[in-house]
């Protein structure tokens, strides 16, 4: 995992997610958890993109 990828998987998941998946069904949990609160978007990025 690269450093740009741990810092946009820090501030802002989505688009980390979408950097390495494209849009899918991932990028959208990913942007639902991030809008609900923004921890658990961090935690499934890190997850996904691990």
């Amino acid at each position: 995992m690269s450093l740009v990828t741990i810092i946009l998987n820090i501030l802002l998941p989505p688009l980390a997610v979408f950097m390495n998946h494209g849009l899918g069904t991932t990028f959208l949990i990913s942007v639902l958890l991030t809008l609900l609160a923004w921890l658990p978007g961090v935690i499934h990025a890190f997850i996904v993109n691990g």
